[in-house]
């Protein structure tokens, strides 16, 4: 099998309108099944640093597990940084290996505030799976093609 089919693509954040200073709106990952799990935040022009970007677990979506940080999944504490002005449409990942991690992950991000706001979009791999997604649409595409 090719590694790359053994993957799960999941949008957290979609392409919508600049966020300033405010909450980007995150769907939280159910990683169950995943022995590994990519947050990828890729973030437009900056006029300002990004205020929170960490990530935060829980066993039931939040439902009676409220969601606690992950420990070293925090972009404001060393030897990380916050994105600043000068990212410009740069990509940031935390990279989470999943043994001993809660079943659902949701990423923390808020923008500055700056005269203008970003365009942020978010999405998470999947990968190491236990099951092999054997369609597009179970390894998270509308569609996909095989070029060759």
């Amino acid at each position: 099998m090719i590694n790359v089919l053994n993957q799960k693509l999941v949008g957290v954040t979609p392409p919508a309108a600049i966020i300033d200073n405010a909450a980007a709106v995150t769907a939280a990952v159910d990683c169950l099944g995943a022995r590994f799990v990519t947050f990828i935040v890729y973030l437009g022009a900056l006029d300002i640093a990004v205020a929170v970007m960490k990530l935060r677990e829980s066993n039931d979506d939040g439902s009676l597990d409220a969601y606690a940080d992950v420990p070293n999944a925090d972009f404001s504490v060393l030897p990380a940084t916050l994105p600043g002005a000068s990212d410009d449409n740069h990509f940031f990942a935390i990279q989470v290996p999943m043994l001993g991690r809660k079943r659902y992950l949701d990423l923390s991000l808020t923008l500055g505030d700056g005269s203008a706001g970003t365009y942020v979009t978010v999405f998470a791999i999947l990968s190491e799976l236990e099951t092999a997604p054997s369609t597009a649409s179970d390894r998270g595409f509308t569609q996909e093609l095989f070029a060759g």
